[in-house]
């Protein structure tokens, strides 16, 4: 058997990369690298632009030049960094070599030792991952998780005053409506986005253990943390000035445990839909050509949500372990976080997949209307709720000398089947006040739903 040609062994660079690659803009290696540039750049620009240890400035046209290496990096600066490592053995040496390369292309040998100056790696790489994390984040994961919070306002919106049996405990429970439980995620969802678009990205720029130390020895006139600060922030990330030779990445920890949490939010939503799918509450939309099962021509799989839950799992396994390892570094420096950040992309690749797919199922499923109202006239003994509360409002307001109304209405329908005629015949023997009877004896399984629908409309307040 001849060798098959190199393959994807993560099913997020094969499978499904379709659904996944903007992320690889910015969480691949090449994204890392030219993130490395980019701050191997701006530093020498900055340097420059201030004109320490007596650089002139750059003119516009030479600025211009240099930032296009990060603007145009492509595969043949991909290409050149592969070879230069493969001699280096350090990817950010390789980083700084092709800096000096293209400084010699441009004519500007003149500044080339300011490339990488007073740098430790982890300088260059702690901006490099905040700001490939910031724009992942930003510019393609909340986009995607706003999207699915959106479908899901728009159903909670649509479906606001539809009556829905509850299931409290998998048994039939006092009613709701679909709004009102597709409101629930909206609210919880909400809720996580706004810690998650406060997130802080925090990024260091002081030397190899954190103290300044070389760039202190080579201009002591300088204000090196101010320098760092005001760099750091130029980037459009918050400075952390107590560090030891890596940025603590506290702030990852932070973003990674509310990505998670809302991975697991999505999946009690997954699991909640599947679940209505199978009772026959929601109905799937059949897609054209699509195939259930091999052998059973009649069924759709509810494959969307039953792919998003497998992926929110494995993408909040990832992000667990990396926000529990991360926050720790031994003494001044280790390089255990150099493989583990190499998975962010992973990790909230399994996540965005499961978005994607989440977004796609609601767009291929619709509420049984008949089905849910078939269920909650099969289940008229969970009136017996609002009949021993206002049993219990009569005794209080001395309209009532019922004893213990919550064993009396425990008697009449625990475990048993209880249709409207034994209802409205029980509610007429009760000696209870008469605007108290004509309320239950109208009361019906789909109009006790209390406020269910004036809650929907509290996403908006």
């Amino acid at each position: 058997m001849s060798p098959m040609p190199a393959q994807p062994i993560s099913p997020l660079d094969g499978r499904y990369r379709a659904a996944v690659t903007e992320l690889g803009d910015h969480l691949s290696e090449a994204g890392l690298n030219r993130a490395r540039v980019q701050v191997e750049v701006e530093w020498l620009l900055y340097l420059t632009d201030h004109e320490l240890f007596g650089a002139e400035r750059l003119s516009a046209e030479q600025a211009t030049a240099l930032r296009a290496v990060v603007t145009d990096f492509g595969q043949p600066e991909i290409d050149q960094l592969a070879t230069l490592e493969a001699t280096t053995r350090h990817d950010v040496k390789a980083v700084e070599y092709l800096v000096r390369g293209k400084l010699s292309e441009l004519g500007l040998d003149r500044v080339a030792e300011l490339t990488h100056f007073a740098c430790t790696s982890e300088d260059i790489n702690n901006l490099s991952y905040a700001i490939t994390i910031r724009e992942a984040v930003h510019e393609v994961w909340l986009p995607k998780f706003r999207a699915v919070i959106a479908a899901l306002r728009e159903r909670a919106e649509a479906h606001r005053a539809v009556p829905m049996l509850a299931h409290t405990h998998g048994q039939p429970a006092t009613p709701t409506t679909v709004g009102k439980e597709f409101a629930v995620f909206v609210y919880r969802l909400e809720r996580i986005l706004k810690q998650i678009e406060a997130t802080e990205f925090l990024g260091k720029f002081s030397g190899a253990t954190g103290t300044f130390s070389a760039h202190l020895v080579a201009d002591p006139a300088q204000d090196w943390p101010a320098i760092s600060e005001e760099f750091v922030t130029s980037l459009g990330l918050s400075w952390n000035p107590l560090t030891t030779q890596i940025e603590s990445h506290d702030w990852q920890a932070e973003l990674y445990q509310r990505v998670s949490h809302a991975n697991r939010v999505l999946h009690n939503l997954a699991t909640d839909v599947w679940t209505y799918i199978s009772m026959g509450y929601f109905t799937q939309i059949p897609q054209a050509g699509a195939t259930g099962s091999s052998t059973m021509p009649h069924k759709i799989n509810p494959i969307r949500f039953e792919n998003a839950e497998a992926n929110l799992e494995l993408s909040s396994a990832l992000l667990d372990s990396l926000a529990a390892t991360l926050v720790t570094s031994r003494l001044q420096r280790d390089l255990t976080d150099s493989t583990t950040q190499r998975n962010i992309g992973v990790a909230l690749g399994h996540s965005l997949l499961a978005l994607d797919n989440i977004q796609r199922g609601l767009g291929e499923i619709s509420v049984d209307a008949a089905r849910l109202s078939a269920d909650l006239d099969g289940n008229w003994e969970i009136l017996g709720e609002a009949i021993q509360t206002v049993i219990r409002a009569e005794v209080t307001a001395g309209r009532s000398t019922i004893e213990d109304p919550y064993a009396l209405l425990k008697e009449l329908t625990r475990g048993k089947r209880v249709g409207q005629q034994d209802l409205v015949a029980f509610i007429d023997g009760l000696e209870i006040g008469d605007a108290a009877k004509q309320r239950l004896r109208t009361l019906t399984p789909q109009t006790y739903i209390g406020v269910a629908p004036a809650l929907v409309d509290r996403l908006d307040s």
